[in-house]
């Protein structure tokens, strides 16, 4: 594992490539946790501090093994806080949709949460295109220049485009804020198999708090 990563770091030196931010993600990432902890009781996932407590905790040796090049670790850990968040997330959602029938929340509370849960659907697969497109943010960090991965953004697709650009956190955003908006992926074509099963899911998520929550709570005020 050592010298796997001494072999990323040395490929790095040589292209004299710059390292990718991380602070964008990890502000995605507490304010996925963020959100979860402002739900009401009764739809968040454990009490309302567990989420942000155990994110907070993992997000330190991901940023520790990050700084020492320990990629594989800082891989795996990074996988396991998104599925932590994602697994939260969909919780809260369940527990909503399970609530309706029952007319438990006011019409309030419905929106509140759907605009929250909606809230942390763009930014959990926002994160999780930032994590797996191209091999990840080490990997990209190895490269001078974007040219393979599961997007193709259009500066990828321009003949007089910076030969050193490189998707950042934003270009992901952007992208996870288009599918649960217009539900598709706008000016972004998708080319992976695995990217487009994950847009299907973010698009699916995002209709059932837009169409079935936010319109039932409309719809009794």
């Amino acid at each position: 594992m050592r010298e796997k990563n001494k072999d990323f770091l040395n490929v790095k030196k040589a292209l004299g490539t710059s390292t990718e931010p991380r602070w964008p993600a990890v502000i995605a990432i507490l304010a996925v946790a963020a959100l979860n902890a402002i739900l009401p009781e009764e739809l968040s996932f454990g009490p309302y501090w567990l989420l942000l407590a155990v994110v907070s905790v993992l997000l330190i040796p991901t940023a520790i093994t990050h700084r020492q090049g320990r990629h594989d670790l800082n891989q795996v850990l990074g996988h396991t806080v998104l599925g932590t968040v994602t697994v939260g997330m969909i919780w809260s959602l369940g527990m909503l949709i399970k609530r309706l029938p029952d007319h438990k929340d006011s019409p309030k509370t419905l929106l509140f949460s759907a605009a929250a849960l909606w809230s942390a659907n763009i930014l959990v697969f926002a994160s999780w295109y930032w994590r797996l497109d191209a091999g990840g943010p080490n990997a990209r960090d190895t490269r001078k220049f974007h040219t393979d991965g599961a997007f193709l953004f259009p500066q990828m697709m321009q003949e007089d485009c910076d030969t050193n650009w490189r998707p950042g956190f934003v270009d992901y955003l952007f992208l996870a804020f288009n599918t649960s908006t217009a539900f598709s992926p706008t000016d972004v074509p998708v080319l992976s198999p695995w990217a487009k099963l994950m847009m299907m899911v973010q698009a699916s998520i995002s209709l059932m708090t837009v169409a079935l929550i936010a319109a039932r709570a409309v719809n009794v005020l």
